[in-house]
């Protein structure tokens, strides 16, 4: 019984796993894109009031016109100035806004439904939770 499970077992973890021999390993850019760095950094808590632009940086470059900010709960996505961008790298987002003092934001850069945040190769991003606070008056 112990020798069947232990088959049972094994068997599963190979095609779960794949087999060390026959797995090769993906070059970078073959990988989804993830969020690297963002401004303000996450879970920052001394952000100021008032316009900014909230960047997300990408691991790799991404495609332009496509973006997919999302609310975390009702009211946590800042007032948008302006239309979206990437940066001329396009692995740089960049969202003006404006901040209200004393504030707790939480924006989704894609999550459920909406991925528009993808590479050329249309791989969507990793989700990725971006809240911070912003300084009281």
């Amino acid at each position: 019984m112990k020798t069947k499970l232990f088959i049972v077992s094994l068997i599963t973890a190979v095609a779960l796993c794949g087999s060390a021999q026959t797995t090769t390993v993906p070059d970078i850019d073959e990988c989804v894109p993830v969020v690297v760095k963002t401004v303000p950094e996450a879970g920052s808590t001394d952000v100021a009031p008032g316009e900014m632009e909230i960047k997300a940086v990408f691991s790799k470059e991404m495609m332009d016109q496509a973006w997919s900010p999302v609310e975390v709960w009702g009211g946590s996505l800042p007032k948008i100035v302006g239309k979206p961008k990437f940066d001329a790298d396009h692995k740089t987002w960049i969202m003006k806004v404006k901040l209200e003092p004393g504030k707790t934001y939480g924006i989704w850069l894609n999550t459920g439904k909406f991925t528009s945040f993808q590479d050329p190769q249309h791989r969507h991003a990793v989700p990725y939770l971006l809240s911070f606070k912003t300084k009281s008056p």
